[in-house]
């Protein structure tokens, strides 16, 4: 067994773990770092070997306060790592760095929230930024720790539109619809399809309402999204026109999504000439988006030439063009930047499913593996069920790595 070390619990799997107290994934994560068994574990925390396994398989869950107490402190764990909110903010959220109020701040939004005093623009400003960083924290640890904080979130800032005057009243209709679209996105994350058409369609009643086409345009795209995650390629194509056409004054950005949006639906159409051109006027919208980013909304911020060179490789994947895709998404994955666990786990996933695709059955095991653990951990259902995918091409090749590669899976289900 490796020796443990604080460090350890800054690497970004633990942490996820820890924020959803999901202590099934803290004890699979720490026997890989540390290269120990279910019984050295065991040891440590006070458990017999069936009953790590059976939390780690989430067959036992952990109630008891003691057993708890006996984990955080076998295993080392930092306190403050276990505090799931900071301790002076008026409004639910992560411990996350910059998301703290001065204390002026706090006072002044500590007032708006229980009504003794107007909403200011200070107020909503860090309540921007509060999204902003629940958003980046997404990335890293996954939906489902973050929905009914971001919910709370949500409620605080509907409940601020009474005390909103002049200007500000459309500006907390704005954030409202901000929110909810990010609600909307990881119900769509956690394949919850209902909860994500409410939640876009309120989104968008407020964007319209706020006079926000850039938020009214995102939400149609997001639909767009979704419409291909189930493999709706007309209705995909055509919900993402919509969002070009039936908003003016949408930003560069926001309009290069729709148009890489209707660039996937062709592929997943089969229409290659449709989507290349689709994509290339995508590519030259990115451009102008690149060169005013100032002018791009916030939730804009992972839209860059890395992310579009990893929807090309995923067209190319859909077009069943191997040699393309194999190219262009390894291209991608290299300068995506380790905080997009989920994504870097999902295009891992499809990556593999293209060297399966192409023949290059050692490469693709070997990149399946590496994206298995982030995708039990954060990219349910959509990148675990991608790398099944690759397992089944494999093993209908009848080649080894494919039962390689569900053994890892069944190791994790």
């Amino acid at each position: 067994m490796g020796k443990p070390h604080r460090d350890m619990w800054t690497h970004p799997q633990l942490v996820g773990a820890l924020v959803n107290e999901d202590w099934g994934a803290v004890f699979r994560a720490w026997r890989r770092l540390t290269h120990s068994s279910q019984s050295q574990l065991g040891g440590l925390v006070g458990l017999a070997q069936p009953d790590v396994s059976d939390i780690e398989r989430g067959r036992r869950t952990v109630t008891s306060v003691e057993v708890r107490q006996r984990i955080v402190t076998g295993l080392g764990i930092p306190e403050e790592l276990l505090i799931r909110e900071p301790v002076a903010s008026p409004v639910p959220g992560l411990a996350l760095p910059g998301a703290a109020p001065d204390e002026d701040l706090l006072k002044r939004v500590t007032s708006a929230v229980n009504g003794s005093r107007h909403v200011d623009a200070a107020t909503l400003d860090w309540l921007d930024r509060l999204l902003a960083e629940h958003r980046r924290a997404e990335d890293i640890i996954g939906s489902r720790p973050l929905v009914e904080v971001v919910r709370q979130q949500l409620r605080t800032v509907v409940d601020l539109h009474s005390g909103a005057r002049g200007p500000l009243t459309d500006r907390v209709i704005r954030l409202a619809a901000e929110y909810a679209q990010f609600i909307a996105w990881m119900a769509q994350d956690q394949d919850n399809t209902a909860t994500a058409l409410a939640w876009y369609d309120r989104s968008h009643e407020w964007a319209l309402e706020a006079g926000d086409a850039n938020m009214s345009a995102t939400t149609l795209s997001m639909k767009a999204h979704m419409a291909w995650s189930n493999g709706h390629a007309t209705r995909c194509v055509r919900l993402a026109e919509a969002a070009r056409w039936s908003a003016s004054g949408t930003s560069p950005g926001v309009q290069g999504m729709a148009a890489q949006m209707a660039a996937r639906g062709h592929a997943l159409n089969q229409e290659a000439d449709d989507s290349e051109r689709a994509f290339d006027e995508a590519q030259e919208l990115v451009g102008r988006a690149s060169r005013a980013p100032e002018d791009e909304p916030a939730w804009m911020y992972f839209y860059d030439e890395t992310w579009f060179a990893l929807q090309r490789g995923m067209a190319a994947l859909h077009l069943r063009d191997w040699q393309a895709a194999t190219t262009r998404l390894p291209n991608g994955l290299e300068k995506l930047p380790d905080s997009y666990r989920r994504d870097k786990a999902w295009y891992r996933a499809c990556l593999s499913h293209a060297l399966a695709g192409s023949g290059n059955h050692e490469q693709a095991v070997s990149v399946a593996l590496s994206a298995v653990p982030d995708a039990a951990a954060i990219g349910r259902p959509h990148a675990w069920n991608e790398l099944h995918k690759t397992a089944a091409i494999l093993l209908r090749r009848k080649a080894k790595e494919g039962r390689e590669l569900m053994s890892a899976l069944r190791e994790f289900d």
